[in-house]
């Protein structure tokens, strides 16, 4: 008997005497691999991140959120410092009498160093959070505590840098309606600071809102 992987040849007579007919077999068509197989030969050249289809995109999603947050990590520990180092001295006539400008001396910027002190430890506290993102994709707590976290410091961040806008504008451009005389073309480097802070804190805001975007987003897809 000939092996399966040879073609068969089979004689059929015809009794009617003409001539014999030879029929040849087809050998068997090699067996399809097997779905593991193919998908290990599928994914062995695809980075680690994009693998799994779903589970990878998620992956990139929690790498761009974790990048996001050391991003903003600077803005806010900037602002904070910047605020908190504004002190000016300016001497009139003598020593003895001085006008001071100091971020102490007004609610506003205090609460600005505030807000981006506690932004500022709020970001490094959500580090693991976003690491665990990363290891496990499907984390939806892990996730949805850091969108209620970004939300809440979108709020403090805004509303701190808002209210700091408004008293750097007064101290830059004065009102004389009020007759609140401008003190910037005296405190440069106090004014300096201030305004400094302020812009370095609306791009933390800019940050957080799209951190929330991006957490609203991943949860969705963990949900589909």
């Amino acid at each position: 008997m000939s092996s399966t992987n040879e073609a068969t040849v089979i004689h059929v007579d015809d009794t009617a005497g003409k001539a014999p007919v030879t029929s040849v077999a087809a050998p068997p068509a090699a067996s399809a691999p097997t779905a593991p197989v193919q998908q290990q030969r599928k994914g062995s050249g695809v980075p680690f991140l994009l693998r799994s289809g779903a589970e990878g995109f998620r992956r990139c999603m929690a790498l761009v959120d974790l990048l996001l947050r050391v991003v903003a990590f600077g803005p806010t520990l900037a602002a904070a410092i910047a605020t908190g180092t504004s002190d000016e001295t300016l001497s009139v006539f003598t020593e003895h009498f001085q006008f001071r400008a100091r971020f102490d001396d007004f609610p506003t910027f205090v609460f600005l160093v505030a807000a981006n002190a506690i932004a500022a430890g709020y970001l490094v506290l959500s580090l693991p959070f976003s690491v665990v993102g990363i290891i496990r994709p499907k984390a939806t707590v892990a996730r949805l505590l850091l969108l209620i976290g970004d939300t809440v410091m979108v709020v403090l961040v805004t509303a701190a840098a808002s209210a700091a806008a408004a008293i750097v504008y007064v101290a830059h451009e004065g009102n004389p309606r009020a007759n609140w005389v401008p003190i910037c073309m005296n405190f440069h480097g106090f004014c300096e600071r201030t305004s400094g802070a302020v812009v370095a804190s609306f791009l933390a805001v800019l940050v957080f809102i799209l951190l929330v975007l991006l957490s609203a987003c991943a949860i969705r897809r963990r949900q589909c």
